[in-house]
């Protein structure tokens, strides 16, 4: 059974989806630890309930960002675990991790990569630019994390149809529902049932 560290950073519903399918059985894997970098996420009362560990990496409560960065590495270790998956996550992981854990660290960004990824583009600031460019459609990726800001090995991808009337807020919610939640844990799933590899810096799945 593969160790799953989640990291989060708001309410946690991608954690949740992860955490039913854990449980259920879907997922052959077990969440060992969640670290936020946010005090106030939901997605904590989520892991505390569910008696997961869990643990606060916030930038405020270290001298600087390299102390955070190897608090978490540190966190990682201990708990020997085979996957990060990015659930939420609103921070960027540092090379320092990426080395620690190549093609091991897994991202779902809430858009059609190579578009609208990079620094500038998480939650609903990804919607927002989707509806004002006029696309006619969007979706998520899943894809493995480098150092290139949303430029990892995409591992999945799926779209849906943008409506005239979406605002952000609609538009999120229905890739979250429709798109997100079923893809990560599909995602993780065949990660734990090691049908997933990446060969010359392509992903491929086994059958």
């Amino acid at each position: 059974m593969k160790k799953l560290a989640l990291l989060v950073s708001g309410s946690g519903t991608n954690m949740q989806a992860i955490m039913d399918a854990c449980d259920s059985g879907e997922i052959k894997g077990k969440i060992s630890v969640v670290i936020s970098s946010n005090h106030e996420a939901y997605a904590l009362v989520r892991a505390q309930g569910a008696n997961i560990p869990n643990y606060v990496c916030a930038k405020k409560d270290f001298p600087s960002v390299e102390a955070r960065d190897a608090e978490i590495l540190r966190l990682l270790k201990m708990y020997d675990v085979d996957y990060v998956i990015l659930a939420g996550y609103l921070g960027i992981i540092p090379p320092s991790i990426i080395k620690e854990y190549p093609n091991r660290i897994v991202n779902i960004h809430p858009a059609l990569l190579p578009k609208y990824g990079g620094r500038n583009y998480y939650g609903i600031n990804v919607h927002a630019a989707v509806i004002a460019a006029g696309e006619t459609e969007s979706g998520a990726t899943a894809h493995f994390v480098t150092e290139e800001v949303d430029g990892g090995p995409i591992i999945r991808q799926e779209k849906l149809r943008v409506f005239k009337g979406d605002t952000p807020e609609t538009l999120q919610r229905r890739i979250l529902d429709q798109i997100e939640h079923p893809m990560l844990v599909g995602v993780i799933k065949d990660l734990c049932d090691d049908k997933i590899s990446v060969v010359g810096g392509k992903v491929v799945v086994k059958d």
